[in-house]
């Protein structure tokens, strides 16, 4: 065996850069499909992510006649008395932080420009809502008592030109089926660096929003974080109470979920794609180098070398260039997705507002050690397939025929 590598290594060593080629088209193969795993995995971590801290949390607890989609202020649909029902569950040990949130849809309008929004009524003091408090990028942050102030996203302050001080004229459907309709004061301007979610959300302090949507003492939903998110289901079955229903991060976001399903094995079929690419480059040098070493193969199998010995020179030499590539290429891709997990890929305005897919606007990279190893292992194997043709070629040669054409 270390003879064959030797002869394999030598053969190699013949056209240098031909073979340093084979192996550099392997390594950039390897590191594009490095950056486009990570790439993946990041983006629907990210995904994730983004909607657990901003719109899902890890439970949600809604009143069982409660429909999302319909985003319904009549009391029946509500959860009443949230801080009661808050005050039970929190006793769970697994439980950080459970707050109301009220949900509306509403209309604002500033100037002769106008915008369709979804209204979220928080408390201001609450640990769940840190992220928009956290993202304050100017004015100041709303107050639990505050009867006046309202606070909108970067993108839609930039597109209706508002600044901290501005007035905003807020509509809103109300639990009767009306229409509310007030001047707000701009107190601040948030982001949570996603466009869709920013564009779409303005918050006001809880009070106010159930006293504008005349909804008194009544939540859409209790918006839950856990310590672990993986302790989701079992502390949902622990606070299983008829009349209201509990929602766990999976249920809430499995448009995401099925999305990475999906995604993935789409993936698989497309890195398939780029290394059998590359693969074809091995091919050709392995082929290239049958030919012009017809003569030796001759001579080779002349002196009593047996066929699958030949082959085995021709698989050592691919297992060579695999081995020259991935090492290149786990370099490189290394280097890349370092870089890009630290400064992201800047995508601009995706996702869905409201209860949909949110992405932020940059993306990070995040390459686990489980797809670095499944990627290596393929790319070695499909490299290694590309030498069957070139070895059994090579093999095939007879001895008489091989000596007279390499002449």
């Amino acid at each position: 065996m270390n003879q064959i590598f030797k002869l394999a290594f030598r053969d190699l060593g013949r056209n240098r850069r031909r073979s340093f080629f084979s192996s550099l088209a392997l390594a950039i193969g390897l590191a594009l499909l490095m950056l486009m795993a990570g790439f993946l995995r990041g983006e629907m971590n990210g995904a994730l992510d983004t909607s657990i801290r901003l719109q899902s949390g890890h439970l949600q607890i809604r009143s069982a006649s409660y429909v999302e989609s319909k985003t319904s202020l009549k009391w029946q649909y509500l959860v009443a008395n949230p801080e009661t029902l808050i005050a039970q569950i929190s006793t769970l040990p697994q439980i950080k932080e459970a707050t109301p949130r009220l949900f509306a849809t509403g209309i604002v309008a500033s100037g002769s420009q106008t915008a369709g929004v979804r209204v979220i009524g928080i408390d201001p003091a609450s640990e769940a809502n840190a992220p928009y408090q956290e993202g304050m990028i100017s004015g100041e942050y709303l107050t639990r008592d505050d009867r006046q102030g309202i606070l909108v996203g970067k993108a839609l302050a930039e597109k209706l030109q508002l600044k901290p001080g501005d007035s905003l004229n807020l509509s809103v459907n109300t639990a009767d089926g009306e229409v509310d309709e007030q001047l707000f004061t701009v107190r601040g301007v948030y982001t949570t660096e996603s466009t869709a979610f920013d564009t779409l959300t303005i918050f006001l302090p809880l009070p106010k929003a159930q006293a504008i949507t005349r909804t008194e003492n009544h939540a859409s939903t209790l918006f839950v974080l856990l310590h672990e998110k993986e302790q989701a289901e079992a502390v949902a079955a622990a606070i299983q109470t008829p009349g209201y229903q509990v929602l766990t991060w999976k249920q809430l976001n499995e448009l995401i979920m099925q999305t990475e399903e999906m995604a993935n094995a789409y993936m698989g079929f497309f890195y398939l794609i780029v290394l059998a690419i590359t693969a074809t480059v091995i091919i050709n040098t392995l082929i290239m180098a049958v030919f012009e070493r017809t003569r030796e193969i001759g001579i080779l199998a002349a002196i009593g070398m047996q066929s699958r010995r030949i082959m085995a020179i021709f698989f050592a030499e691919s297992a060579l260039l695999a081995i020259g590539g991935i090492l290149m290429g786990l370099v490189m891709g290394w280097l890349i997705v370092g870089y890009t997990s630290q400064h992201g890929f800047y995508i601009g305005h995706m996702g869905f507002g409201g209860t949909g897919f949110l992405i932020a606007d940059t993306i990070y990279t995040d390459l686990t050690l489980q797809d670095t190893v499944n990627l290596t292992i393929m790319a070695f194997v499909i490299t290694l397939l590309a030498g069957i043709y070139p070895a059994v070629l090579a093999a095939r040669m007879e001895p008489v025929d091989a000596l007279r054409s390499g002449q």
